[in-house]
């Protein structure tokens, strides 16, 4: 709501709808199917994810493994709302959403495919802080936990939420000038990201795993890049997450809560909500590529009636990006254990990522039991401007 105060206009949030629900379970949408070998490669193909582990049945056989395995980034796939829905709990009218983070703790049992996960969800805080993007801003967190079909917990997920007034959010302009244009790559400048790209892609194919005792703090990484992106790569991109194909999920509420908030309307501004009762009719009116919340990612004039200034990319990919590139180094015999990961701003479209990780420190006695190497992974475009800063631990061998 807005009031008058003299001459100014102050601009509150209603939160209403939101108090009352803070520390409480929530409901949501639960897959009907089983996580298939299809939908693995379908997610990493999505995540430009080039591990043969994940897609290439030969390879994945003679393997450790016997067969296909998902990486570790896929159970925000095999979820509802990005990973997001626990941290968009109540309706506030005339807001939008972007994603402000996540932080993941995997405990080690892998995702084949027949697997089905299960989540549960809580909705554990929030605050409001005034930013230049759109006045005042809700941070807010959910935690979701992860399990299988068996009951083996595979991963926590407390994701951050950043909602705000649409409104005020366009009115503001913040990337206005900043990214309202395109870039244009000469032929010699897409040589040299394709380039380095390839390096890459090929830089630990077979999957081996460093020593812990070989590892230095210093090192770094195989420098990695994505992009451009393009509204190909976000369509691919969105068309990976199971739940936005039609039909995939049911609605679903834990048992004994009164008001489990399933049924949801956060209060998407006018033209970006879904029609749940058509879209039983009409695929599109589920299909946030036409309508929806998420439609400014690959329409530049919803993009635009929401504060951005163009197409832009997903929160969770970039989520998923961070543990791709670190599982990868850690190799078969390594895993991701903890990643914390801030998203600064999204990856416009024209735009590319460029990855770069290097070793802080060496974590001998641990509280998962094992010794861990911490890692700083820094996410830049290519003017240098920050889209992700994630801290993580990796396991390694001995």
């Amino acid at each position: 709501m807005t009031t008058k105060t003299g001459t100014k206009k102050t601009v509150e949030m209603d939160l209403s709808d939101v108090d009352h629900r803070v520390g409480k379970p929530i409901g949501g949408g639960q897959l009907w199917d089983p996580c298939s070998t299809s939908d693995i490669r379908r997610w990493v193909m999505a995540m430009d994810n080039p591990n043969p582990i994940h897609w290439d049945e030969k390879f994945a056989q003679e393997s450790r493994f016997g067969g296909i395995v998902a990486p570790q980034s896929i159970a925000v796939a095999l979820d509802y709302g990005h990973g997001a829905a626990p941290a968009c709990v109540g309706r506030i009218p005339g807001s939008h959403l972007i994603f402000g983070g996540e932080e993941w703790w995997f405990y080690g049992t892998p995702v084949r495919p027949g697997d089905k996960l299960f989540q549960e969800r809580r909705f554990h805080d929030y605050k409001i802080a005034e930013t230049k993007f759109a006045g005042p801003t809700m941070f807010s967190r959910g935690d979701t936990t992860h399990t299988n079909q068996h009951g083996a917990l595979v991963a926590r997920e407390r994701s951050t939420a950043i909602r705000y007034l649409s409104e005020e959010a366009t009115k503001r302009g913040m990337y206005d000038d900043q990214v309202g244009v395109v870039k244009r790559w000469t032929p010699e400048e897409l040589s040299e990201i394709e380039s380095l790209r390839r390096e890459w892609l090929l830089s630990n194919r077979l999957g081996v795993s460093p020593h812990f005792d070989e590892v230095k703090v210093g090192d770094t990484l195989p420098r990695r890049v994505i992009g451009p992106h393009s509204i190909a790569s976000f369509t691919t991109e969105y068309r990976a997450f199971l739940f936005n194909i039609w039909g995939t999920f049911e609605w679903v509420a834990p048992e004994g809560v009164e008001d489990p908030w399933v049924y949801q309307d956060p209060g998407w501004t006018e033209g970006f909500a879904f029609d749940e009762e058509d879209a039983k009719i009409d695929p599109r009116k589920r299909d946030g590529l036409y309508v929806g919340p998420s439609r400014g990612h690959i329409d530049a004039e919803k993009a635009g009636e929401v504060g951005m200034a163009r197409s832009y990319g997903y929160g969770a990919t970039m989520g998923a990006w961070c543990t791709d590139f670190l599982a990868n180094w850690a190799g078969h015999d390594g895993m991701v254990r903890h990643t914390k990961a801030d998203f600064r701003s999204p990856a416009f479209e024209g735009d590319v990522t460029y990855f770069d990780g290097e070793v802080v420190d060496k974590i001998t006695q641990s509280d998962w039991g094992v010794p861990l190497v911490q890692i700083k992974l820094k996410l830049t475009n290519q003017d240098g401007d920050m889209l992700v800063s994630c801290t993580a631990e990796v396991e390694l061998p001995l």
